[in-house]
């Protein structure tokens, strides 16, 4: 009778690094407390980890040091199992598309309802909601272990202003920003604004102009003549009483902003 060592042996010589409980207990035809006191021993190891309960890693050899897989490894698979939509998103989806001025320390995932983060090893996976991410434009890259979708560079300039406080603050954005620029494609921008929240693209455009990318920042005016525009404040966590207004994006810039250089 085979053994779980021999089982997730079998899943790595056919490519697979993930599984669940139930998976494991069918293939090895045992009972419950058996199959999941193996699966124990073989985490006690450290060659398979748990990111979520009934859902397990393959940890290979040149992981072991991590303690787990790498997130984009196998939030795929586990977003499958949950049944649940997602796509890789903010800094972590910046990174993909070449602005990884200073590396996420946690992996973000954008998903429709709140859920909480999760550990593995030496990774961490921090979930955002969105209720209407299902229209967010995206990208697929391949990983090892399947398709990765991640938020297209005009989603993530959105995002990453929209959610400023998931993304090191406003310093930290519009350093991105600069570097996410080169990836945006000037239609994509307007498109992926005209439906967004009018708030981030004023905020969005101000710091466009800030890091110089004003071919990008045109488009968002054509977006805003379009909208109903009221006042906002750059720095939602600020009062904004007493700040000096941008007439352009009809911002009130109550904070400075200083994108490493």
């Amino acid at each position: 009778m085979r053994s779980a060592a021999d089982y997730i042996e079998d899943l790595q010589s056919n490519g697979r690094l993930t599984f669940t409980t139930e998976q494991a207990i069918q293939a090895l035809g045992r009972s419950v407390p058996a199959v999941r006191a193996q699966l124990r021993r073989l985490k006690e190891k450290g060659h398979i980890a748990d990111p979520y309960r009934g859902f397990h890693v393959v940890v290979p050899p040149q992981y072991r040091r991590l303690g787990c897989l790498p997130a984009d490894h196998f939030i795929p698979q586990l977003m499958g199992h949950l049944g649940e939509p997602y796509y890789v998103a903010l800094l972590s989806a910046a990174a993909y598309h070449g602005a990884a001025h200073q590396a996420p320390m946690v992996f973000q995932v954008m998903v429709t309802k709140a859920r909480r983060g999760l550990s593995c090893g030496g990774v961490r996976v921090d979930f955002v909601a969105r209720q209407d991410m299902a229209s967010t434009s995206v990208v697929e890259r391949n990983v090892p272990t399947g398709v990765l979708r991640i938020a297209s560079p005009a989603a993530t300039a959105l995002e990453i202003v929209g959610y400023p406080e998931r993304c090191g603050y406003l310093d930290n954005v519009a350093t991105v920003l600069a570097e996410l620029a080169e990836s945006i494609d000037g239609e994509a921008l307007a498109a992926e604004a005209r439906r967004a929240p009018v708030a981030w693209v004023q905020r969005l455009g101000y710091l466009l102009v800030l890091v110089e990318q004003n071919a990008l920042a045109h488009r968002l005016d054509d977006v805003l003549a379009e909208r109903n525009v009221f006042t906002v404040p750059l720095a939602p966590w600020h009062e904004m009483e007493g700040a000096r207004r941008d007439a352009r994006w009809h911002v009130a810039v109550n904070t400075d902003v200083e994108p490493d250089t």
